[in-house]
């Protein structure tokens, strides 16, 4: 089933800037249809929960890169790795990037399902057997790749390491020892470069639908999480 028919109900959320005008602004139905069907470029393979700007001003592209992440109420930097993986790879990627936080975790949830401007809600789960998670998120692999509303942050404060997976689907680890989560993504050949860009640095559509909306709720209660 392609990209169009999966979300023919879907919510969409344009994260441009409003002063941009919309490279999908003038478009036909058939070039809107062809385009948001693309889904490879080159080796690298889209979730089917984001699509680029239709002038693919960034063009999709695996890789990771270092950034700083600055906390201004505290006044800290945090070294962050950003990670763009190929579909087929990034489920396996996510996983191994958690084996590091240890036996027992923080989970957060991030859902912009009903939420404006692309904001969203942080929804917790304090204390969680690694084991256990790994087993529940394999169950929602689909969602949590193909829903452009989720994201899930995994965390051991007592490290203190974060490992993300976006509603970009893109990688965030946050911590200052990461060297060890540097190696993991080059065991899943996924290769540094410090001038890659990511879809997040231009214009770009997310997707979501009722369907996955579900499956968000069935995940929050599996994980124990009130609702939202």
């Amino acid at each position: 089933m392609g990209f169009l028919q999966k979300i023919m109900n879907a919510k969409y959320r344009d994260d441009r800037s409003p002063k941009r005008p919309s490279s999908f602004t003038h478009l036909t139905e058939d070039e809107l249809e062809a385009h948001m069907n693309v889904s490879r470029y080159g080796s690298f393979t889209l979730t089917d929960a984001i699509r680029p700007s239709y002038t693919l001003d960034v063009v999709p592209a695996a890789g990771y890169r270092h950034d700083w992440y600055e906390d201004k109420q505290t006044e800290t930097r945090i070294p962050v790795l950003l990670a763009a993986v190929s579909r087929e790879d990034l489920f396996d990627a996510f996983l191994s990037l958690l084996e590091p936080l240890g036996e027992t975790v923080d989970v957060v949830l991030e859902t912009s399902h009903d939420q404006d401007g692309g904001e969203h809600s942080d929804l917790y789960r304090e204390q969680i057997d690694m084991p256990v998670l790994q087993s529940t998120l394999y169950d929602f692999e689909d969602m949590l790749l193909d829903d452009g509303h989720t994201g899930i942050a995994v965390l051991n404060p007592r490290i203190p390491m974060e490992v993300q997976l976006d509603e970009h689907k893109l990688i965030i680890v946050y911590g200052r020892d990461n060297e060890q989560y540097e190696q993991i993504l080059l065991d899943h050949c996924v290769e540094g470069s410090e001038q890659l860009r990511f879809i997040t640095e231009a214009e770009h559509v997310h997707s979501s639908s009722d369907e996955y909306i579900e499956q968000f709720r069935q995940l929050q209660y599996r994980l124990g999480i009130d609702d939202f």
